[in-house]
């Protein structure tokens, strides 16, 4: 595939998604790239709803192929939250230190055996002819009462994975393509696109699937 425009401004995602993606697509635009890309109002009450309607609006406004995500954490004591609220948990505008302290602060008391958790990413491939597909992925873990290293961005200072004994952020960017939620999900758009690129790009750019 020759472009793709995921709508995001975060750079922690397109740093990840450029090496999810390498060699199936020649180009990947950000919202960044655009002056007057329009801001989706995410009002949905799950992340396939959020995740759809991002990726509606960016193949409507550029003409592009477009992806988008909603993703966020999940914590069973939480009742699930902060889910689709993840990235403005601590309110409108908050950075990661602000939702991380509010997690903490929400999380606190609460006993080490019931802090489980998890990561999840839906992704929406929306073409400007109209065809969409979801792809969701999912990795579980728990909350630990205080941060631990320096990758990433986020939650992942404060996400144990299970199985593991690092949490996301101290784990390098290709482990982290190996485990986590958007890792899972960009595998299957991976072969999705890889199966479809010829109808959906045309017989033109055959050559590129696997380049």
């Amino acid at each position: 595939m020759k472009q793709l425009l995921v709508a995001t401004r975060n750079r922690g995602k397109i740093a990840e998604i450029n090496a999810l993606l390498a060699g199936l697509v020649d180009r990947i635009f950000s919202a960044a790239d655009f002056a007057d890309f329009p801001e989706t109002v995410e009002d949905g009450t799950t992340f396939e709803e959020n995740a759809l309607k991002k990726a509606r609006e960016a193949a409507c406004f550029s003409g592009l192929p477009s992806l988008a995500d909603d993703s966020g954490l999940v914590v069973d004591e939480l009742g699930g939250r902060p889910g689709v609220y993840s990235a403005r948990f601590a309110g409108d505008g908050a950075n990661d230190a602000a939702n991380n302290a509010r997690l903490l602060e929400e999380c606190r008391g609460i006993p080490a055996e019931r802090r489980q958790a998890a990561f999840v990413c839906v992704l929406a491939f929306v073409t400007p002819e109209g065809s969409e597909r979801t792809f969701s992925g999912r990795v579980g873990g728990r909350i630990l009462e205080h941060a631990r290293g320096t990758g990433g961005f986020g939650y992942d200072p404060l996400f144990q994975v299970d199985g593991s004994d690092r949490t996301m952020a101290e784990l390098e960017l290709e482990q982290k393509n190996c485990v986590s939620h958007r890792a899972q999900a960009f595998r299957l758009f991976r072969e999705y696109l890889e199966s479809e690129i010829t109808r959906i790009a045309g017989p033109e750019e055959q050559h590129h699937v696997g380049k």
